[in-house]
Protein backbone atom coordinates (compact mmCIF):
# COMPACT_ATOMS: atom_id res chain seq x y z
CA UNK A 1 0.00 0.00 0.00
CA UNK A 2 2.42 2.93 -0.80
CA UNK A 3 0.31 4.41 -3.41
CA UNK A 4 -2.79 6.81 -2.47
CA UNK A 5 -5.15 6.98 -5.45
CA UNK A 6 -6.50 11.36 -5.77
CA UNK A 7 -9.27 11.01 -8.57
CA UNK A 8 -8.12 8.62 -11.11
CA UNK A 9 -4.57 9.29 -10.62
CA UNK A 10 -1.91 7.95 -8.28
CA UNK A 11 1.12 8.52 -6.77
CA UNK A 12 3.56 6.80 -4.80
CA UNK A 13 3.86 8.04 -1.23
CA UNK A 14 7.39 7.41 -0.90
CA UNK A 15 8.60 9.91 -3.69
CA UNK A 16 6.82 12.79 -1.53
CA UNK A 17 8.73 15.30 0.50
CA UNK A 18 7.87 15.35 4.36
CA UNK A 19 6.17 18.84 3.90
CA UNK A 20 4.26 17.33 0.84
CA UNK A 21 3.06 14.61 3.03
CA UNK A 22 1.94 16.61 5.52
CA UNK A 23 0.14 19.13 3.25
CA UNK A 24 -1.89 16.01 2.35
CA UNK A 25 -2.52 14.53 5.36
CA UNK A 26 -3.94 17.60 6.77
CA UNK A 27 -6.11 17.70 3.33
CA UNK A 28 -7.14 14.57 4.25
CA UNK A 29 -8.60 15.03 7.67
CA UNK A 30 -10.43 18.38 6.14
CA UNK A 31 -12.51 16.12 3.83
CA UNK A 32 -12.68 13.57 6.44
CA UNK A 33 -14.09 15.84 8.71
CA UNK A 34 -16.55 17.40 5.94
CA UNK A 35 -17.50 14.14 4.60
CA UNK A 36 -18.40 13.44 8.45
CA UNK A 37 -20.66 15.80 8.87
CA UNK A 38 -22.00 15.50 5.66
CA UNK A 39 -22.63 12.22 7.36
CA UNK A 40 -24.22 13.22 10.13
CA UNK A 41 -26.51 15.58 8.18
CA UNK A 42 -27.84 13.03 5.84
CA UNK A 43 -28.87 10.68 9.18
CA UNK A 44 -30.87 13.78 10.49
CA UNK A 45 -32.65 14.22 7.70
CA UNK A 46 -33.40 10.18 7.48
CA UNK A 47 -34.51 10.29 10.89
CA UNK A 48 -36.83 13.18 10.17
CA UNK A 49 -38.30 11.80 7.29
CA UNK A 50 -39.01 8.96 9.33
CA UNK A 51 -40.34 10.93 12.29
CA UNK A 52 -42.52 12.56 9.19
CA UNK A 53 -44.00 9.31 8.05
CA UNK A 54 -44.40 8.18 11.18
CA UNK A 55 -46.88 11.17 12.04
CA UNK A 56 -48.75 10.90 8.55
CA UNK A 57 -49.39 7.56 9.79
CA UNK A 58 -50.75 8.44 13.17
CA UNK A 59 -52.72 11.53 11.53
CA UNK A 60 -54.23 9.31 8.78
CA UNK A 61 -56.24 7.11 10.91
CA UNK A 62 -59.95 7.24 10.93
CA UNK A 63 -59.68 7.43 14.90
CA UNK A 64 -58.15 10.76 14.50
CA UNK A 65 -61.41 12.94 12.27
CA UNK A 66 -61.95 16.33 14.16
CA UNK A 67 -59.39 15.40 16.93
CA UNK A 68 -57.73 18.00 18.30
CA UNK A 69 -53.62 18.85 18.32
CA UNK A 70 -51.33 21.70 18.60
CA UNK A 71 -49.60 22.88 15.59
CA UNK A 72 -46.36 24.00 15.56
CA UNK A 73 -45.64 27.79 13.82
CA UNK A 74 -42.06 27.62 15.37
CA UNK A 75 -40.03 25.53 17.21
CA UNK A 76 -41.05 26.80 20.50
CA UNK A 77 -44.98 28.24 19.54
CA UNK A 78 -47.94 26.38 19.05
CA UNK A 79 -51.40 27.06 18.53
CA UNK A 80 -54.51 24.49 18.68
CA UNK A 81 -55.98 23.12 15.46
CA UNK A 82 -58.58 20.23 14.56
CA UNK A 83 -57.96 17.25 12.31
CA UNK A 84 -60.40 18.01 9.39
CA UNK A 85 -59.21 15.93 6.47
CA UNK A 86 -57.26 12.49 8.03
CA UNK A 87 -56.46 11.08 4.59
CA UNK A 88 -54.69 14.64 3.25
CA UNK A 89 -51.73 16.26 4.56
CA UNK A 90 -49.28 18.88 3.04
CA UNK A 91 -45.38 17.90 2.63
CA UNK A 92 -42.50 20.10 2.86
CA UNK A 93 -40.97 19.28 -1.05
CA UNK A 94 -37.99 21.97 -0.76
CA UNK A 95 -37.22 25.21 -1.04
CA UNK A 96 -40.73 26.43 0.67
CA UNK A 97 -42.82 24.36 -1.07
CA UNK A 98 -45.91 22.93 0.32
CA UNK A 99 -47.82 20.39 -1.73
CA UNK A 100 -51.04 18.39 -0.35
CA UNK A 101 -50.78 14.91 -0.68
CA UNK A 102 -52.99 11.96 0.15
CA UNK A 103 -51.89 10.44 3.46
CA UNK A 104 -50.76 7.21 1.29
CA UNK A 105 -48.93 9.42 -1.23
CA UNK A 106 -47.01 11.32 1.24
CA UNK A 107 -46.03 7.78 3.08
CA UNK A 108 -44.41 6.60 -0.49
CA UNK A 109 -42.76 10.15 -1.20
CA UNK A 110 -41.23 10.15 3.08
CA UNK A 111 -40.20 6.25 1.55
CA UNK A 112 -38.46 7.63 -1.67
CA UNK A 113 -36.48 10.13 0.63
CA UNK A 114 -35.44 8.24 3.01
CA UNK A 115 -34.56 5.41 0.64
CA UNK A 116 -32.30 8.09 -1.57
CA UNK A 117 -30.57 9.03 1.75
CA UNK A 118 -29.85 6.02 2.53
CA UNK A 119 -27.98 5.12 -0.56
CA UNK A 120 -26.59 8.75 -0.80
CA UNK A 121 -25.53 7.35 3.20
CA UNK A 122 -24.01 3.71 2.07
CA UNK A 123 -22.34 5.96 -0.94
CA UNK A 124 -20.20 8.43 1.57
CA UNK A 125 -19.82 5.88 3.93
CA UNK A 126 -17.16 3.94 0.94
CA UNK A 127 -15.71 7.42 0.58
CA UNK A 128 -14.59 7.99 3.93
CA UNK A 129 -13.54 4.54 4.28
CA UNK A 130 -11.26 4.71 1.39
CA UNK A 131 -10.11 8.22 2.49
CA UNK A 132 -9.48 6.84 6.48
CA UNK A 133 -7.37 4.47 4.51
CA UNK A 134 -5.75 6.77 1.95
CA UNK A 135 -4.86 8.73 5.50
CA UNK A 136 -3.38 6.21 6.99
CA UNK A 137 -1.06 5.41 4.40
CA UNK A 138 -0.07 8.85 4.56
CA UNK A 139 0.63 8.97 8.17
CA UNK A 140 2.40 5.82 7.98
CA UNK A 141 4.91 7.61 5.11
CA UNK A 142 5.11 10.65 6.75
CA UNK A 143 6.01 8.32 10.34
CA UNK A 144 8.70 7.08 7.97
CA UNK A 145 10.27 9.85 6.34
CA UNK A 146 10.59 11.26 10.11
CA UNK A 147 12.36 8.57 11.14
CA UNK A 148 14.88 8.66 8.23
CA UNK A 149 15.53 12.20 9.24
CA UNK A 150 16.35 10.95 12.85
CA UNK A 151 18.47 8.63 11.60
CA UNK A 152 20.33 10.95 9.47
CA UNK A 153 21.20 13.42 12.31
CA UNK A 154 22.14 11.02 14.34
CA UNK A 155 24.33 9.42 11.86
CA UNK A 156 26.80 12.55 11.57
CA UNK A 157 26.79 13.26 15.25
CA UNK A 158 27.74 10.05 15.63
CA UNK A 159 30.85 9.61 13.53
CA UNK A 160 32.20 12.66 14.50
Amino acid sequence: MSQTTTGASSVDVHTLSGPQLAEVQQQLTQEIQHLTGSFQKLQQAQLKFNECKATVKVISSSDNENKELLVPLTSSLYVPGRVVDHDKVMVDVGTGYFVEKASKDAIEFFDKKTKTLQENLVDLEKIVAQKSSNLRVIEDALKQKIAAQQAEKKKPAASS
